[in-house]
């Protein structure tokens, strides 16, 4: 059976933290970076992305150094930090993801070598953010709307309890996604 949910424990959604022209700055710099390909079990996924600080291994599950996050995104980094009551140090790893048309992202927990905080960051277009979780017999399910220059926070039991996905974007759209780790990593 098939529930629908209330908002999960620890999902907290901020519309409009950019302005306009905060949110053409950021498309520049993102748009210029070196993207690569997602490699999961050998399917290649629509969606590239770029790790800045720690790069996580979708085959391996390890952590490896990367280079720095770019100067020009410190700010937004600074910004997504304060909403979660983090210092800005605690959002230790940077994902830039480029979703084209059609791109998908399937269910999902961010991976255990992650912290107990993900914070991320709509471009450009909106998206759909699913969220699922089994209680007995009963999957239920949330629908949370991305809008462009909004932010998403997971922690508690929406980081923990719940997997997500992103149903295949109508329009170009990218994501900055930082998040925490569960241990310091050795860099």
């Amino acid at each position: 059976m098939r529930g629908i949910a209330e908002r999960p424990e620890g999902l907290s959604y901020h519309p409009d933290v950019l302005f306009p022209h905060e949110e053409q700055d950021l498309l520049a710099v993102v748009e210029s970076l070196d993207l690569q390909p997602v490699e999961i079990r050998g399917q290649v996924a629509r969606r590239t992305v770029r790790h800045f600080d720690l790069e996580y291994g979708y085959e391996s599950w390890l952590l490896q150094p990367a280079p720095p996050l770019p100067r020009e995104l410190e700010p937004l980094r600074e910004r997504c930090a304060q909403l979660a009551g983090l210092a800005p140090q605690d959002l230790a790893q940077t994902l830039v993801t480029r979703y084209p048309p059609g791109a998908t992202i399937g269910w999902h927990r961010d991976a255990p070598v992650f912290g107990p905080i993900v914070v991320g960051v709509s471009l450009l277009s909106g998206c759909v953010m699913r969220f699922q979780r089994r209680v007995g017999g009963e999957r239920q399910v949330h629908e949370a709307a991305l809008a462009p220059r909004s932010v998403y926070i997971l922690s508690g039991s929406a980081r923990s309890a719940w997997q997500h996905s992103i149903p295949a974007v109508p329009a170009l759209r990218y994501s900055i996604t930082f998040r925490t780790l569960r241990r310091p990593v050795a860099r």
